[in-house]
């Protein structure tokens, strides 16, 4: 699969550490820097960094926030929102492509072990968040 999209996912020129920061926004709306920072489970100076980056692409915004001008607050631009949504719909493509090669034992298979990912999220999700290491911008 690498080999046959590979070209379209450089085209996309954006890092994985910024690509985590661009999905929590795109999906949860405006965040407070030390909100991400938490999501993430990394440094305020290390978000800092990857949402500088992402300012410069003019794929997020940073501003003050109007209720505690010490907080800053960072959103996902229509552009970034643009850029997510090519990148789902890389990402459907290739798994459709995937899909439709299976035979129907395979496509049985595929849903048996989805379920069981879907049992494992849901146990992920009831566990303490741990913070992370700390990711390069």
């Amino acid at each position: 699969m690498a080999d046959v999209h590979a070209p379209e996912f450089v085209e996309i020129d954006l890092t994985m550490p910024r690509a985590k920061v661009l999905y929590l926004l795109g999906v949860l709306g405006e965040l407070r820097m030390s909100e991400l920072s938490g999501r993430l489970g990394v440094s305020l100076p290390t978000v800092s960094g990857l949402v500088d980056r992402l300012v410069e692409a003019g794929l997020a915004t940073r501003r003050d926030d109007p209720a505690d001008r010490r907080l800053v607050v960072i959103a996902i631009t229509p552009a970034g929102a643009t850029l997510l949504d090519r990148f789902r719909e890389l990402s459907a493509r290739q798994m459709r492509e995937l899909l439709e090669v299976l035979d129907d034992g395979d496509l049985e298979h595929v849903q048996t072990f989805l379920g069981v990912l879907e049992r494992g999220i849901a146990r992920l999700a009831s566990r303490p968040v741990q913070p992370t290491e700390e990711i390069n911008p």
